[in-house]
């Protein structure tokens, strides 16, 4: 029951907000959270790997998001919602990879600009959670990074 009210009180707040695009139908919100999740997961998963606290951070953006998708999801969409958050998870973390393990400057200046700008759309919409600052650091740059 915790939880629902938890989901519940994130989604009003959200969509009270101002946050949430009123020219959205609940289907495309649906798809954009589950695609954040996914995106949040990989760079979670990026950040355990390579150390910092930053990924306790991420983890609590996740699950605000998984609230969101839990909180909107019609019955019978989770196999869908799955294969969404799947495909963007893959998509993230090629990007991270491609980022990190790059030895073209140019390309992984690119990578780690797209990663950025993806993660910044998605936390952008979560209530009461600061955005990061740019820095030049590259884990930093992910999104990382208390102001």
């Amino acid at each position: 029951m915790i939880g629902g009210m938890r989901r519940l009180c994130l989604l009003l707040a959200l969509l009270a907000s101002g946050h949430a695009a009123p020219a959205l139908e609940m289907q495309d919100r649906l798809q954009f959270f589950a695609t954040c999740a996914g995106r949040l997961s990989a760079l979670m998963e990026h950040q355990w790997l390579f150390g910092g606290p930053e990924s306790e951070r991420t983890q609590m953006q996740r699950a605000a998001m998984l609230d969101l998708v839990t909180a909107i999801m019609p019955p019978g969409s989770g196999r869908q919602v799955l294969h969404t958050r799947i495909v963007a998870k893959q998509a993230q973390g090629a990007l991270l990879t491609r980022a990190t393990f790059n030895s073209d400057p140019a390309d992984a200046a690119w990578a780690l600009r797209q990663s950025t700008i993806l993660i910044a759309q998605c936390t952008s919409l979560l209530p009461n959670m600061r955005q990061p600052r740019q820095t030049d650091d590259k884990l930093h740059a992910l999104g990382t990074d208390w102001p």
